[in-house]
């Protein structure tokens, strides 16, 4: 952590505790405790298995929700440490964004949401923050994990007013208009950065996307012309890697200079002034974020709707939808901890869809595929 913090950085002396009353740690801070608490519950341990772009078995090397959030762990502490705010935050907040994330990716997440939405919806940043208040079973004297209301707060990034109200202090801000702290606007933009630039290099690697075309993107054309006029003799793999690692400190730099700025500009003094600020503190100057969503719009037409990309997608779908449909005919067929909470009259469906919902995105690409041949097969008979 930094020596000094910001005045407006969150600490403890600023936290709004936890919903269970503990002792304080003794050598180690409240956050690093959030932090180690993540990385040791079972949510964090299946994202190794969850897609990012390409399903887990389609190759060792493309990333999983795993190494996308040590990745975006890596850029928020750095961003963190330089504006002199809360590194153990940040980084217990990046580790945490995806805990909630369904099996496919977004097609999974789609998917799910679909078949709720008679039920409540489902969005996998709600979800997470259902992993560490409720479904991680592993303190005796509490549900979850009992973060901090710092983390909780980073991780619930977007909230519909509806569901704030159902979810106490941590909903407040949705419906107050608040902002949240500024390392949960650190992590939110720095899983931004690494998802769009690391998609780049999976997509490459894979071959669904090429570099002529990417040139045209200024983020990436820059950066290729800068490497190629350096290291024009450079074997096409390192060269890659090279661009990439140009555009995300691009990215970072523009980032820390901006917000900088801006926390000066504002003349926040604290992290109340923060919350009552009216706007994001931390953000990219115009030109760059200019250049961050053009290449968005390219990796959605290019790769994310590439057809063998959508193939997947469609396949994720119907696992996932017939999964659901199967589970809320017959919730015996859930393992036992799920069925002991689903309840069965029509009444109930809400309450039983929730459960259902809970099991389904808890898995990771693998059980997911397996638990439906379980169901559809006829020749799987365990």
């Amino acid at each position: 952590m930094s020596a000094a913090l910001a005045p407006y950085a969150a600490s403890r002396d600023s936290s709004r505790g936890r919903r269970f009353s503990e002792s304080s740690p003794a050598y180690r801070s409240e956050y690093q405790r959030d932090r180690d608490r993540i990385i040791h519950c079972g949510a964090f341990r299946r994202l190794e298995y969850k897609t990012q772009v390409f399903v887990n078995h389609e190759g060792d090397l493309f990333r999983t929700r795993l190494t996308h959030s040590v990745e975006v762990a890596q850029i928020g502490r750095s961003i963190a440490r330089t504006l002199n705010l809360n590194e153990d935050l940040t980084e217990a907040i990046a580790l945490a964004h995806d805990l909630g994330h369904t099996p496919f990716g977004h097609s999974g997440q789609d998917a799910l949401n679909a078949c709720m939405k008679d039920y409540g919806g489902f969005e996998h940043n709600l979800q997470s923050l259902r992993v560490v208040d409720l479904l991680e079973e592993r303190y005796a004297d509490f549900p979850g994990l009992n973060l901090t209301f710092e983390t909780r707060e980073g991780i619930l990034k977007h909230c519909s007013v509806k569901n704030a109200a159902e979810l106490g202090d941590v909903g407040r801000r949705f419906l107050e208009k608040k902002q949240p702290n500024l390392e949960a606007q650190v992590a939110n933009l720095a899983d931004e950065i690494a998802y769009n630039n690391h998609d780049v290099d999976d997509g490459l690697r894979s071959g669904l996307i090429t570099v002529e075309p990417l040139r045209e993107i200024r983020l990436f054309g820059e950066q290729y012309d800068e490497v190629a006029r350096r290291h024009p003799d450079l074997p096409e793999r390192v060269r890659i890697h090279e661009i990439v690692r140009r555009m995300i400190n691009r990215l970072v730099v523009d980032l820390v200079e901006h917000s900088r700025r801006q926390l000066q500009d504002s003349g926040v003094g604290s992290i109340t002034d923060v919350r009552d600020s009216g706007q994001a503190l931390i953000g990219f100057s115009e030109p760059v974020r200019d250049q961050s969503r053009e290449l968005k719009r390219f990796l959605r037409t290019h790769l994310y709707d590439h057809y063998r990309v959508r193939r997947m997608t469609r396949k994720a779908e119907k696992i996932v939808s017939d999964l659901f449909t199967a589970f809320m005919d017959d919730p015996r067929l859930l393992p036992t901890q799920y069925r002991d909470k689903a309840p069965t009259t029509s009444e109930s469906a809400a309450a039983r869809a929730r459960v259902v919902a809970d099991y389904i995105a808890g898995m990771t690409d693998r059980y997911a595929i397996r638990e439906h041949r379980r169901l559809y097969d006829p020749l799987e008979l365990t």
